[in-house]
Formats: C-alpha cells, sequence, structure tokens
C-alpha cells in the first residue's frame, strides 16, 4: 500500500518536470525565433512605426565667378511636413495648410491620408509663410530647414548656371553639369518620437563615418564683362526689334570664356515658370549658316596652301557669276568688278570668295574647315552642345563648294565660330575653350585647377598675322563692312555677316529673315578680346554691319576702360608656353587712375566710374577725393556729374549701380 501512493509521487513528479522543461524549450526557441531569426523583420516594422529617414542635402558648393563673386550659393528655407498619425481631421488641416502655401487643399488632404506617419506638404516656403505656419500650432505639423539654391545677379548668366531642383539635383547648365561635385553627400536625419511623443532629430551616420564634401566651381566668366555683354545684347535686341541673339568674350590665347549671354535672358530663380526655349544656351545647343563671318576661314586656307596672295586679283563679274545650274550675286546687289584678295575681305565679295574656293579645291577647303573646329563639338563644359553640321567633301557638288565659301550650306555654332576666330587671333594656334578655371573646398584650398589646353595648329603664324592685317583693314579703312566696329586709338580686326535663313515652307532662303553677326579682335597687334556678336531676325538694319558690329564697338569701350592697364602687357601665348603650363590671368580691376605728373589736367575732371563695382568706385572716388552718393548694386551704369565734367571745386558724384535686371 505504501509503494503505490509514493510511485504515483514520483510519476507526478517527473512528469511536470517534463512538462517545465517542454515548456522552457519552447520559451527558448521562441525567444530565439524573436531575437535572432526574425529580430531584424521586427525591429524594422517598430522603427517604421516610430521613426522616419529624411535625407536632406547639404548646402550646394558656391559657383564663383574668376574674381571670387557669388554667381550660386545656398541658404537655409523651411521646409512643412506632417505626422498624419498626430493629425485627427485631414481635411480641415490641408485647409489651413492650403490657405498658407497656395497648394491645392484637396491634393494635401490626400498626401496626409494615404501617409502614416511622414508626409511632405509644403518645401521651401517663404519667411513669411513660415512665420504663418508656426502661429497656426498645429498638432502633426513641423519645419524643418533645407539648403535652397539661390542666384543673387537673377539672370546674369542663366543659361550658363543653370538651376536646381526640388531635391538638390542640378537640372541644367552647370549645375547639371559638375552636379556630383557641387551636390556632396546626403546626410540621413532620423525623425521620430519620445515615450512622452516629443519630435527627435538623431544624425545616421554612415557606416565609414566619413563624407565627401562638396567641392565649388570657379568659372572663368567675368561678371562684369558678363553684364555690359548682356546689358548691350537687350539694348541691341530691343533697338532692332529682333527675336533674339547671343555673345561670346573669349581670351584667344588661353581658351577662357570671358562673357556668353544669352536673349531672351533667363532667371534661374524662378526656373519653373520661365519658357523651355529661354532656358537653352542657345550659344552652343543652336545651329546657324554663318554667312560672311566663314570667309575669314576659306582666305586664311588658301593663303596657308599657297594658291593665293593678298594682292592678287580676281575679275567679280559685276555682281553675277554662274556656277553650273545657279547664278551667284553679291549681297545688296553691288556690282564689283576687279577686286584683290585683301579687298575681298574688305568688301565681302560673294563671287571673289566663290572663285577663291575654286582654286582651293573642296577637299583641302573641307580639310581646313574640319582643323578650324568645324562639324565637331569643341567640348567646352557645358551640357547640350552641338556639331554642327558639316557633309563629307565627297559628297559637295560644285554649287556646294562655292556656296559654303559665302557661309551657306554648312551650320556652325556659336561657341566653334569664335573658337575658330580665336585661332587666327593667336597666331594660328586653336585652343580649347573653356568655362570652369578650378574646383576649391571649403576652405578655398584648390583641388584642381584647369590649364590652357592647345587643340591643333591650324595655319602658320605668319598666315595668322597676314589675316589680321586683312581683317583689321575690314574694320579700320574707309569703305570696309566692318566701320561701325572701329575703335579709338585701339586697332580692330574683324568681320561681318548676313545670312539668310532657310524657309524651310517654301525650300529657299529667306530675304525677310536673317540673322546678323560681327565678329572681331582686338588689339590687333596684341589680342586680348576675341568677340562674336549675333542678332537673330532684326526687323530694323538687318546688316552685320549695322545691327552687329555697334553693339562690338560699345562692349569694347567698356572693356578697354575696365582693362586700359592690362590690353597690351602680355604677349600671345606660344605652343612651348602652353605645354610647360603657362598660365595667363586677366585680372579684372578698373583702369589704372594717374596721381602725379601728366594726370594734374585729368584731376580737374570728373573720372568715369561706369563699369565699376561698388568697392571699386568707392576706392577711385577715394583716390581723387571725391565724396560718393551710391545708389543700388552691380556695376555702375550712370553718374551725375557726367565722366569729364570739370570739378571746379565740387568734389562730390553720385554714382547708379545696376545688375542688369
Amino acid at each position: 500500500m505504501n509503494g503505490r501512493p509514493r510511485k504515483w509521487f514520483r510519476f507526478r513528479i517527473a512528469t511536470m518536470l517534463a512538462l517545465f522543461l517542454v515548456l522552457f524549450c519552447a520559451l527558448v526557441f521562441r525567444a530565439f525565433h524573436l531575437q535572432i531569426m526574425t529580430g531584424k523583420t521586427y525591429k524594422t516594422l517598430a522603427e517604421k512605426q516610430h521613426r522616419k529617414t529624411l535625407q536632406l542635402y547639404p548646402e550646394r558648393g558656391i559657383i564663383y565667378d574668376r574674381n571670387g563673386e557669388k554667381l550660386a550659393a545656398s541658404i537655409l528655407a523651411d521646409s512643412v511636413f506632417a505626422d498624419p498619425s498626430k493629425i485627427d481631421n485631414a481635411d480641415e488641416a490641408a485647409a489651413q495648410l492650403a490657405a498658407v502655401t497656395g497648394q491645392p487643399r484637396k491634393a494635401i488632404a490626400q498626401q496626409i491620408s494615404r501617409s502614416k506617419n511622414f508626409c511632405w506638404v509644403a518645401r521651401m516656403i517663404t519667411p513669411a509663410q513660415s512665420e504663418q505656419i508656426r502661429n497656426l500650432k498645429m498638432e502633426g505639423i513641423y519645419l524643418i530647414q533645407e539648403p535652397k539654391r539661390f542666384y543673387p545677379n537673377r539672370e546674369l548668366a542663366g543659361q550658363i548656371i543653370g538651376f536646381v531642383g526640388m531635391d538638390s539635383n542640378g537640372l541644367e547648365g552647370l549645375e547639371m553639369r559638375y552636379d556630383g561635385y557641387l551636390r556632396g553627400e546626403p546626410e540621413k536625419i532620423l525623425w521620430g518620437r519620445d515615450a512622452r511623443g516629443k519630435k527627435l532629430y538623431m544624425p545616421e551616420r554612415s557606416a565609414t563615418g566619413k563624407k565627401d564634401e562638396q567641392l565649388s566651381l570657379v568659372l572663368t566668366l567675368d561678371s562684369r564683362i558678363q553684364h555690359a555683354v548682356e546689358s548691350n545684347l537687350k539694348e541691341a535686341v530691343l533697338r532692332t526689334r529682333a527675336r533674339g541673339g547671343f555673345i561670346i568674350v573669349m581670351d584667344p590665347r588661353t581658351g577662357e570664356i570671358l562673357a556668353m549671354a544669352n536673349n531672351p535672358v533667363f532667371n534661374p530663380n524662378a526656373y519653373a515658370s520661365a519658357a523651355a526655349d529661354n532656358k537653352r544656351n542657345k550659344a552652343i545647343t543652336d545651329c546657324f549658316d554663318p554667312g560672311s563671318t566663314f570667309k575669314p576661314f576659306l582666305v586664311a586656307a588658301a593663303i596657308e596652301e599657297g594658291v593665293v596672295k593678298e594682292s592678287d586679283r580676281f575679275y567679280c563679274e559685276n555682281g553675277a557669276y554662274r556656277v553650273a545650274n545657279a547664278t551667284f550675286h553679291e549681297a545688296n546687289r553691288k556690282r564689283h568688278g576687279v577686286l584683290t584678295v585683301r579687298e575681298i575681305l574688305k568688301y565681302s565679295s560673294n563671287i571673289g570668295s566663290v572663285k577663291i574656293s575654286e582654286k582651293l579645291g573642296r577637299e583641302k577647303f573641307h580639310g581646313y574647315i574640319r582643323n578650324f573646329g568645324f562639324g565637331q563639338k569643341t567640348n567646352i563644359e557645358l551640357p547640350g552642345e552641338i556639331a554642327g553640321l558639316l557633309r563629307p567633301w565627297q559628297n559637295w557638288t560644285q554649287v556646294d563648294t562655292s556656296t559654303v565659301a559665302f557661309g551657306q550650306g554648312v551650320s556652325v555654332t556659336a561657341i566653334q565660330l569664335v573658337s575658330a576666330l580665336s585661332a587666327i587671333a593667336n597666331g594660328g594656334l586653336l585652343m580649347q575653350p573653356h568655362i570652369v578655371k578650378k574646383f576649391v573646398d571649403s576652405s578655398g584650398e584648390t583641388v584642381r585647377e584647369f590649364a590652357p589646353t592647345p587643340v591643333r595648329r591650324v595655319i602658320s603664324a605668319e598666315t595668322a598675322r597676314r589675316m589680321t592685317a586683312m581683317l583689321t583693314n575690314v574694320v579700320g579703312e574707309q569703305g570696309g563692312t566692318g566701320k561701325n566696329a572701329a575703335l579709338v586709338n585701339v586697332d580692330v580686326a574683324g568681320k561681318t555677316g548676313t545670312a539668310q535663313k532657310f524657309d524651310f515652307a517654301h525650300k529657299r532662303f529667306s530675304s525677310e529673315r536673317v540673322r546678323t553677326s560681327f565678329m572681331g579682335f582686338f588689339p590687333s597687334e596684341n589680342p586680348r578680346f576675341v568677340m562674336l556678336v549675333s542678332i537673330d531676325e532684326p526687323q530694323l538694319h538687318k546688316w552685320g554691319g549695322e545691327a552687329a558690329a555697334p553693339v562690338f564697338r560699345s562692349i569694347s569701350q567698356q572693356l578697354i576702360r575696365c582693362f586700359e592697364h592690362d590690353i597690351g602687357e602680355t604677349p600671345p601665348v606660344r605652343e612651348k608656353e602652353i605645354n610647360a603650363g603657362a598660365r595667363i590671368q586677366l585680372v579684372s580691376t578698373p583702369a589704372a587712375i594717374p596721381a602725379t605728373g601728366a594726370a594734374e589736367e585729368e584731376e580737374a575732371a570728373m573720372p568715369d566710374f561706369r563699369g565699376m563695382t561698388v568697392r571699386q568706385a568707392l576706392k577711385a572716388a577715394q583716390d581723387r577725393g571725391l565724396t560718393m552718393n551710391v545708389t543700388g548694386s552691380g556695376w555702375a551704369v550712370s553718374q551725375r556729374p557726367a565722366a569729364g565734367s570739370p570739378l571746379k571745386g565740387h568734389r562730390s558724384c553720385t554714382v547708379s549701380f545696376s545688375t542688369g535686371d
């Protein structure tokens, strides 16, 4: 009897121990399953319920001009986001937010309703809107600061700089071309709430603990030259009632682009509302028939090949010359008899050019056109560049060779045209055009610098010298087509051009729709600046010498005032110097002001402040002992009393400044 209870008791104990062991194993397995096998999954789900990772980009690198003036920078702006889990009535919240931000109420309500614990409401709002949002004191609505791209000079170089989208990504221009350098590594912010519901912001560290720092760009552009170019182009388009135009200024010795302007203009601060066509940098994206501006390259090729000399004489058929089944005429129905090669350029004779091309031959002519850089991209650091149109010489008919001689049947870009002329100005050496000088880090230290890059020698230095002399006659001699580009005491070499635009509807060249141009360089004997001015479809002054040449002269006069002490100081760059890493600096300073001796007479007159920055004008006034009243900002555009006015004891001047808006 005593043995049974004892056995039963032992059985109960064993059963309980076994059950306990089974439960213990089950708990261990469950814990292992939760923490090890599915731990990451549940942790992720928990974080999704309580945390949100925001990817915020740091301030983009700055874009400077060659003198350190900011062309693009970043400022901090408030953005609005919502935590829908803390919003009871999405429609009511959306109505209040829409009244402040101007966004559709329905769209905001849908965004809040579809999200769990995070959604954007409005990005980069104005300070006034930020204050209104704070005053609403809405539950679940928060503000966070993001960097917003800002262009302090508005339209200045807008198509070159480009613009940035909402997520700090470059969408056009240099902002897009160098987006990877300017943007830097995004910063991830963990947004969540603690046990009391208070919102928390915690930076999420990268696996390496290191971040790639964004870089800044220093351009070859000079903002003062850019301002002068844009102002003169705007005035010319209005004066001639033109469709638009573009101007490029280049240093022929280094290939540096000093200014590149388009009209109509474009303000990257308001890119969303701008017309798509105005955002394009047409100086590199559009091609056109160059017209008579192409003739210098024909003559240069013929002289280099030795088939003509400047003094060779050609009979120009009194204005009508038949080639195959086509009859060619002079522009404006002029009638020339016998002209030398020099006079063919001076008077811009079409028939004379055709006869030179016949002596040169289509194969050699085509080869020189290619060597001057036409029919191929220049590889300037700007997106959207096209190669133009140059058909193989084997496909040229006799008529094709003749039309190309005076710039029809070949399409070029503005950057190609100014680069090719720069080769003549640079002693026959073609330089690659470039617009970025260097990358710098946040401390201003140079990370990478770009040296001038020679492409090839196109013509000999002697041929370039002879071409320069002939192009100087085009501007300086009586009867030359470029006489309206002439400067006082500074020789200019240049060429006019008026190209008829092709009418695709009627399949012929239009006599009404033309592109007028003038390209030139100065000083002729030691060129510092090469400039192309092109006016698209002017309704008044439809010849290059009337519409474009005066614009060249006006801009050149401003350049001379600003760089008078630099012009002529530095000899042209040669191939050996470039290969050795020689660098040419264009120092943007106002004209030197004499202090004693010969300047005593000038001291009695009011100096010319136009084209100077506020800082430069104030310094110049201080050096003369003058008091200056400043209005506006940017560059000096007018002054009272006028430059050259006798001081007569009045030692004050009012100078108006503008950024060209």
